[in-house]
């Protein structure tokens, strides 16, 4: 079958969130809009698997103020004031937008108000594809991409990419691309994350993209060992216990995960939500139904019964590094080329410290809500030459092979290498210079037979591709990891304990073959006035 052949104005590749709003909003600014998804628009990604609390805070002052404090010292200071002020802005607006525009149906309190603090994933993303299709977008579902386009001058100028269910490249021409593919959880199994492999991270790097925060992607969730559900708000009404019975003294959801994974290393934990009241439990039950399916289908009731819990890796998608954006338009510093929520870094709103919900879901919102009008005039500026460059892709390693291609299957045996050195807890969640150096060694000897001979043929391109993103993903934390010499956000070094505040800034990364780390200038990372 013969290449498709495709033009937009603005191409947003992802199928969460952040690229739903992303194509709203550039198609109310007038743009021809294209959404391409690895999965299907509305139901792939993690948000669409899950009830996710917002960060939603009515425009008072002391509560915004009490809002951004919250976190502050949890994510290392290394957060922006201007950047919260716009995203509480953006998401008030957004919460209120599917409110009155999406019809939305918030519960509603005692007092006859709605309560506009969460979202239900599957309802909130069903009627987030509705928008995309009424606003005027196209929708291309099972059509991953696998690299980007650029024009003579380096400018991105398309993307490229494969269509699973019709066996079929496809290839779009467009004025500006916006990267809303989510963050990296390596294929660790959380819920609604395989379609997290930091694809949209290699594309940006490929372009000369740089990335910040990557030291900050050490997110593991709780999870019961039957099951994929990384639900973890619930276990802060939980009592975690050795297999005696004996109560694991410091561990804990919000606190006390790294005391968890130090005892699983050993011996299995067990958790029961033995803390939650009845009025608790019923609340929980409406909040969240498909946190108790697994349970209820194995006979476990979760608030008396002791039942097995495991941690699973979530890399990027709850940690807050990603793609560098160079302003409030959600631009990075490749022309053309914008990036949303996971795919880009949240450290503007959170610094070294995130989770599931609350900011990330602001972050999506917003960003998307921004990407999406600054791709819109960016590709309006570019006027009629916008689809009549001349362009050629940029996919290298998985793709384009520099030596001899290899086995098309070689990606299974890449994806298990790269596991073994982010998965386990001793190496990536406890951190340690000892450690983390014999890892990135692996990690780089791989990255150079992938880019040696990795590729795949038809479908198998797009895991090929996925597992040279896995890779490059992983090297780009744990250069990020030994070069933060301290303990700050989620990053925490055994060696280095303490926070150092010589190192109170943020840490650049970049590079595919060389992999290079920097500090970002104080004035560009907004950090100057704030103490650490």
């Amino acid at each position: 079958m013969s290449e498709l052949d495709l033009t937009a104005d603005v191409v947003v590749a992802g199928g969460g969130p952040a690229a739903a709003w992303a194509a709203v909003k550039a198609a109310e600014a007038g743009a021809d809009v294209l959404v391409v998804d690895k999965g299907h628009l509305g139901t792939s990604g993690a948000t669409a698997a899950a009830g996710t609390g917002v960060w939603y805070v009515a425009p008072d002052a002391d509560a915004r103020a009490a809002a951004k404090a919250s976190r502050e010292t949890l994510g290392g200071h290394l957060a922006d004031h201007a950047w919260m002020d716009r995203v509480l802005d953006q998401t008030y607006a957004n919460m209120n937008e599917l409110a009155e525009v999406g019809r939305y149906p918030f519960p509603v309190g005692a007092d006859g108000a709605q309560i506009r603090r969460g979202l239900q994933g599957p309802e909130y993303m069903r009627r987030m594809r509705t928008r995309v299709k009424r606003a005027g977008a196209r929708i291309l579902d099972h059509s991953p991409v696998t690299e980007l386009l650029v024009d003579a001058e380096g400018a991105v100028a398309g993307l490229a990419g494969y269509r699973r269910q019709h066996d079929q490249s496809y290839r779009v021409r467009a004025g500006a691309v916006v990267l809303a593919t989510g963050g990296c959880a390596f294929l660790s199994k959380a819920l609604g994350c395989n379609v997290n492999t930091g694809d949209g991270a290699l594309f940006a790097a490929e372009a000369g993209a740089d990335l910040s925060g990557m030291e900050f992607s050490n997110a593991y969730a709780i999870a019961p060992e039957f099951t994929s559900v990384t639900k973890t708000a619930f276990y802060s009404f939980a009592t975690f216990y050795r297999g005696d019975g004996s109560v694991l003294e410091g561990a804990g959801s919000q606190r006390g995960r790294s005391v968890i994974a130090r005892t699983l290393l050993s011996e299995k934990v067990y958790a029961r939500l033995d803390q939650a009241t009845p009025e608790d439990m019923l609340a929980m039950r409406l909040a969240q139904p498909n946190f108790f399916l697994p349970f209820d289908r194995q006979g476990i009731d979760p608030f008396r019964d002791l039942f097995a819990v495991t941690m699973l890796a979530e890399g990027t998608v709850r940690g807050t590094g990603g793609i560098r954006l160079t302003g409030f338009d959600c631009a990075t510093s490749v022309p053309g080329l914008y990036a949303a929520g996971d795919a880009a870094t949240r450290e503007p709103i959170c610094g070294g410290f995130t989770g599931g919900g609350s900011h990330n879901s602001a972050w999506a919102m917003s960003s998307g809500t921004w990407a999406g009008q600054g791709a819109a005039r960016h590709a309006r500026s570019l006027g009629s030459r916008a689809l009549a460059r001349t362009t050629h892709g940029l996919g290298g390693a998985g793709l384009r092979p520099a030596g001899t291609p290899g086995d098309p299957s070689a990606f299974n045996d890449v994806i298990k290498a790269v596991q073994n050195e982010v998965i386990p807890y001793d190496k990536n969640l406890l951190r340690h210079g000892d450690r983390l150096a014999p890892a990135l060694s692996v990690l780089d000897e791989v990255w150079r037979d992938v880019r040696a001979s990795l590729h795949g043929e038809n479908g198998d391109v797009v895991r090929a591709r996925s597992a040279a993103a896995m890779t490059a993903h992983a090297r780009w934390m744990y250069n990020a990891a030994l070069a933060r010499t301290e303990t700050r956000g989620m990053h925490k070094r055994q060696d280095f304990p303490d926070l150092d505040p010589a190192q109170h800034h943020r840490l650049l990364t970049g590079g595919l073959d060389e992999v290079w780390t920097a500090p970002e200038p104080a004035a560009r990372g907004g950090l100057a006035a704030v103490a650490s």
